[in-house]
């Protein structure tokens, strides 16, 4: 990997200069939690010493990105200050919107890559483009023919999965359910029933202070032998993972889930 302090690539005989590597590199999922891990315990050390070589930045947000690498400098030294650094944040409008397929063009965001510098995707928690905005990042870095290496890290959606006890081989990430509660109930349904029909495993994830509300909905929405997982504050001192079926979470006295990021996942 070449340091970013240091020029860009060497030219090739065309002139133009080679583009740098898009690394993705990915957060702890303790992101708005009152309690930090050490940022070892979430990322293997060949990860922090990637992003620790970084001075380009592509994130969802600049104030995040900056209180991640600090916490990567104390274990594995910035090569680069980070009031040096260039970091550039990706538009609100598609955080809102999504930026896969909707018509956003992210080359402006890789100039630095362009110039043959290695750039660092960074989201707020887990894997960029995962859940998360980045892949119109990645899309662009591909199509300019960069290199593009996922560095090692927490994926809540797989972790959830791999805890959860249902169907691996075969499972669909739908993000969030409606808000109303007539579409929630009806999204609901509806992927149920492509969890009974295919075996599909069906993940969805809502904002911790929904939290109760989507298991509220699942738990009355959902068919009594299809089966509930909750993986709630993944990797974090306060993690619970509970997977029965709709049956028995109905029988249980409380259902109490609190404000930390969850995932659910459902089907046979």
């Amino acid at each position: 990997m070449s340091e970013s302090s240091t020029p860009a690539h060497t030219l090739p005989p065309d002139g133009h200069p080679r583009p740098g590597t898009l690394y993705l590199v990915p957060a702890p999922l303790d992101f708005g939690c009152e309690t930090q891990v050490p940022v070892e315990d979430s990322l293997p050390a060949a990860t922090l010493r990637a992003a620790a070589s970084l001075g380009h930045w592509v994130c969802e947000n600049a104030k995040s990105a900056r209180a991640l690498l600090k916490r990567i400098d104390s274990v594995a030294p910035l090569t680069v200050p980070i009031q040096q650094m260039s970091i550039r944040e990706l538009p609100r409008e598609v955080h809102k919107k999504g930026d896969h397929g909707g018509g956003f063009d992210a080359r402006g965001l890789l100039v630095d890559l362009q110039a043959g510098h290695d750039v660092g995707l960074l989201s707020e928690a887990g894997m960029p483009a995962v859940a998360d905005p980045g892949s119109s990042v990645v899309r662009a870095a591909h199509d300019l023919g960069a290199p593009v290496v996922p560095l090692v890290g927490p994926v809540s959606l797989l972790l959830a999965l791999a805890a959860s006890g249902l169907g691996g081989q075969d499972f669909a990430f739908t993000g969030y359910l409606p808000q109303d509660a007539e579409a929630r109930r009806q999204r609901i349904r509806d992927l149920e029933g492509l969890a009974l029909k295919r075996g599909q495993t069906q993940i969805v994830i809502e904002t911790p202070y929904r939290n109760e509300a989507v298991l509220q909905a699942l738990v009355q929405t959902l068919q009594p032998n299809t089966r509930l997982a909750v993986a709630s504050g993944l990797t974090l001192p306060q993690t619970q993972i509970s997977s029965r079926s709709v049956k028995a979470w109905r029988a249980l006295p409380e259902r109490a889930l609190g404000k930390l990021p969850a995932v659910f996942a459902f089907g046979r």
